[in-house]
Formats: C-alpha cells, structure tokens, sequence
C-alpha cells in the first residue's frame, strides 16, 4: 500500500437529471456501477486512504462501497469547493502523517480515468518545479459549459468558470476537467481561503489555482483525452457512454484475436474474457462473470451470463446460459436451450429445446430435445447427476434430486423420479392403447355434425 496517495471522490450531487431512485453514479456500464469502474483505477494506486463525498441517497453508496471507503457528508451543498472540504476530517491522519503526501479530486460521475492518468497527475505534482497545483484538462469538440483553464505553456495562469469568464476566455479550447491532485499540505490551506464571490455563490475547487497563483506560486496542467473525463449526468449521456465504451472493447477483442461478425450487435460486461480465435455471431450479449476460452464459437442471439466455456465449444443459436453454467472442453449448447448452475463434461451437448438447472452432466452425455431437469419443488432446489456418456431420450423429464448414471440410456418421453443405474435403460411410460378404425369413424360423425350446422 502507498503511504503517500490519498483520493477523494465527490458523489454528494442529488443527479435530478437521471430522474432516477437510484443514485446517479451507480448506475451501470457494461454492467458494473459508473462509481466502482472509478474505484477500481484509483485501487490500482493502491492509496493509503480513500474518502467518497456523499449526500442524497448516502445509503445507496455506503452499500455499494461496503466498507471500501471512507464517507464524508456534504449537507448542505454548496459547490466542488465546498465538497473537497467535507473530507478534510476523514483525512486528518493521512495530512498528520504525510504532510508530503498526494491527494487525488475525482468525481464519482466521470468513471473511466485511467489508472495512468491519474499516475501522471501525481508526477507532475512530484516535478522539481515542485506545482503547487495539477490540473487535469482535456480539448472537448465542443466547450459548451466547461470551465476554461488558461496556460502559458504547461503553467496555469488563470482557471474559470464558464459563467464567469470574458469573451476572450471563452474561446480559449482548453477545458477544466474538475480533476486535480495537490499535496495533503496545501488543499486543505487554499480551499480555507476560497470565497463564494462569483455569480453561483458557490465555493469553487478552481479557485484554490488562482489563489495560489496569487501567492507566487505556480500550478500545472496534464492534458487527457475527453473519454477519459467524459461526465454522466442524465440517461442519454449513460447511454452514450455505454455506447462509447462498447465499441472500444469490441476493437480490442477483435485486436486480441476473437472474430465479432457483426461487431455493432454484440455487448460485452466490464469483465468478459476471450480466448483467441472466438467467433461471435450477431445478437450477443455477455453479461458480467463470462469467461470464453480459445476457439469457442458463439452463434447468434445468445445470452451468456456467469458461466465458463471451454476450449471448442459451440454455444446456440438462441441459448441463454445463467450463472454457474461450465462448460468443458467441445461441449455443445444448441437453439433454445437455457442452463442454470450446469456443469457440462468434455463433448457433452444438449442440442435444441432443453433446460438444465442445478446439473452436472457427465462427458460425451447426450440430452435429447424437450429435455428439463425439475429442480424446483416451490420450495427447495435439487440436483440432477447424468453420468458419462448417458443418453436421454427427447422429452424427458427428470425429477431432481435424481442420479442417471454411466452409459445409462433414458427413453424418451419418460418421468424420471428414481435414480437410474450405470448401464440400465429406464422407460416411464403409460401403457399405449390401440383401437383400429376409431379415428376414422370419429372423423366421419364430425363432417356430418358439421354439415348439418351448415344447412340451418
């Protein structure tokens, strides 16, 4: 762990924008809270202390984080400045005993700063110029809103804010990110002595730059690519960073080896796994705790969610694989089969029109089509054990807890209650009765009947 980097996350907004019951910074991208895509880079420092400014829905976030964090109160809320300031006693230790130590302003709704970005601001705060300051500005397409940060070279010569810069300022392309580092003994120092004398009456983090430009000293900048500091601040902005993000990993996993077929169609979670030589069909959806291994094909319009896929597997079209799925090597999947909690042995395949829940299926089994494991009694889940290289016949139910052993061979059509013996051909079916002529004279009374109810 590192002595000398703290962070502090503000997430104390009220994110009215999201018109959610959900606190704005956990909603998802690729399936993971905005805020922990966030924490998860700033854990990469491995920092000594790290602080998240909260407020509305503080409880959301104190579930989410579990204990990870610290939390500060913002209450009320009164600008960045203001907020920064509501840490300062989570980081009384941290300033005590590292005077000399980094801390680190990041904001819980700009959630993919790169773990180098951030290590590239401390740096710079770590040059022999010795910056009282570092901010962290980015060139947007366009300026919009943003604050203007003003530089000569790489030195900061004056921040402001949108509302409050000149004609002048507000040409100036180079934009404020809210992102800053500064040493545990200066923050705290400036932010004491930022007034609310601007046109929100709010305290302001910018300020800390210009009043220490004031006192002699310089502040820096490091510049970044706007996805990187790109905010999230209503749903069309969630759906267009998700957009955003999803075709960044796509490129990669085509650059890692996996063919995507139609790349646009396919949705990957922030942790997904392939292989080398994957093929993606149209229409996948992986969804968190997927992990693909080489030369597995994917057929279309499959949803994949916490589950492993072995080497040569084929999965689809149609499947839906549920947390808990494993699938060993060449295993196969086929159109509409679900699996939940199913373990499927080397070369095993259900083919078409199956569900498996709560089974494990032993290598080179076949499962015919319309077969289900019952492993639901309303109350309890049980399992269903199929051995090695048995057989069940199409449209078969098995009534879990249920053992069909080694090579065993299931008729179709059979309910299964008992367990079935290694080698054995169990056939649970009602005795089939036979009565020639009958349809045919069945079909005859029903053509009179209805021609008759034609004639009146």
């Amino acid at each position: 762990m590192s002595n000398s980097i703290a962070a502090i996350v503000l997430a104390a907004g009220k994110g009215t924008r999201m018109k959610s019951d959900l606190h704005k910074v956990l909603h998802p991208i690729a399936g993971r809270p905005m805020l922990m895509h966030l924490m998860a880079s700033v854990d990469a420092l491995n920092p000594a202390k790290k602080v998240v400014v909260v407020g509305d829905k503080a409880d959301q976030l104190e579930a989410a984080l579990g204990g990870t964090a610290d939390l500060a109160v913002q209450e009320p809320q009164l600008g960045t400045g203001h907020a920064v300031q509501q840490a300062e006693s989570a980081l009384a230790d941290f300033a005590r005993d590292n005077a000399d130590g980094d801390v680190l302003i990041l904001y819980g709704d700009v959630p993919f700063v790169p773990t180098a970005t951030m290590q590239a601001m401390i740096d710079r705060l770590n040059a022999p110029d010795a910056p009282a300051v570092v901010v962290l500005a980015f060139e947007p397409a366009d300026a919009q809103q943003y604050g203007r940060v003003i530089t000569d070279s790489d030195r900061v010569t004056k921040m402001v804010e949108h509302k409050d810069a000149t004609e002048a300022e507000r040409a100036v392309r180079l934009c404020n990110s809210g992102l800053m580092a500064a040493k545990a003994r200066d923050l705290f120092a400036l932010l004491a002595r930022v007034t609310d004398d601007n046109a929100a009456k709010e305290f302001y983090l910018v300020d800390i730059v210009n009043i220490a430009n004031a006192d002699g000293r310089h502040c820096a900048v490091v510049k970044t690519d706007p996805y990187d500091v790109a905010g999230i601040n209503s749903r069309a902005e969630l759906a267009a960073m998700e957009g955003e993000w999803q075709a960044r990993r796509r490129v990669q996993a085509m650059a890692d080896g996996a063919s995507l077929v139609a790349p646009d169609t396919v949705w990957f979670a922030w942790d997904t796994e392939l292989g080398r030589d994957v093929l993606i069909e149209p229409n996948v959806f992986f969804a968190p705790g997927v992990k693909v291994a080489d030369g597995v094909r994917i057929r279309a319009n499959c949803h994949i969610e916490g589950t492993v896929i072995g080497a040569g597997c084929e999965v689809g079209p149609f499947a839906r694989l549920r947390p808990g799925t494993v699938l060993g090597e060449k295993a196969k999947i086929g159109n509409f089969v679900e699996t939940k909690k199913a373990v499927l042995g080397k070369g095993a395949k259900a083919n078409h029109l199956t569900y498996l829940g709560d089974a494990t299926v032993g290598a080179g089994a076949n499962i015919g089509a319309g077969t289900i494991t019952c492993n639901y009694d309303g109350y309890f889940k049980y399992r269903t054990e199929i051995g090695e290289n048995a057989f069940i016949g199409s449209n078969s139910a098995l009534v879990a807890p249920v053992r069909v052993g080694r090579d065993a061979i299931v008729g179709a059509g059979s309910t299964v209650t008992r367990d079935v013996m290694d080698g054995e051909l169990r056939l649970v079916r009602a005795e089939q009765s036979v009565k020639p002529g009958w349809a045919d004279r069945f079909h005859d009374a029903m053509r009179k009947k209805k021609a008759a109810e034609k004639k009146t």
